[in-house]
């Protein structure tokens, strides 16, 4: 017979060990995410199911595997960005992206602007430019936060989109 002080001890010390290892998945995505990773070969390092894996890693920070790792790619291109000395396809292979093309879909996605907009801004801030204004790297072109520019910029499917007037069709 088990005493359910003891129960809730070997529950308590799973969902520790849980999270050490969820820590060890973060830190290692952190540490090497310039070298081609997927999530099959973290779960498997990690001794889970990759399903198990991105369950516990979103409920523990809030996002996939995956995202985490397109997320540290991207904070680390928009540094090499703002430095200035490397090209937009430099960047990416840098950070371990090997698509020019879903590298700038992705930047442009969570920056707000293209990577090559966001260089050639940050070059123009360094130069004392127009910082805090359209021009700083974070904002939209058309002067609002990058957020707001991105929920501006999603399409609109046909049926919801209003009428035009004096359309041909």
């Amino acid at each position: 017979m088990c005493r359910p002080g003891w129960r809730r001890a070997r529950v308590q010390a799973q969902y520790l060990a849980e999270l050490a290892r969820l820590r060890r998945v973060r830190d290692r995505i952190d540490r090497e995410y310039a070298r081609p990773l997927d999530v099959v070969a973290l779960a498997r390092d990690a001794g889970v199911p990759a399903g198990h894996l991105g369950r516990l890693f979103r409920a523990a920070y809030g996002r996939s595997p995956h995202g985490y790792l397109l997320t540290r790619r991207i904070e680390r291109a928009t540094a090499l960005l703002r430095r200035g000395d490397l090209g937009v396809a430099e960047v990416a292979l840098a950070v371990g992206c090997t698509s020019l093309p879903a590298f700038t879909a992705r930047f442009t996605g969570l920056v707000g602007v293209s990577p090559a907009l966001f260089r050639l801004n940050a070059a123009d801030t360094a130069e004392g430019g127009t910082a805090g204004t359209a021009a700083d790297p974070g904002h939209a072109p058309g002067g609002g936060p990058a957020a707001v520019a991105r929920r501006a910029a999603i399409p609109v499917r046909n049926r919801e989109a209003p009428r035009a007037a004096g359309s041909v069709a």
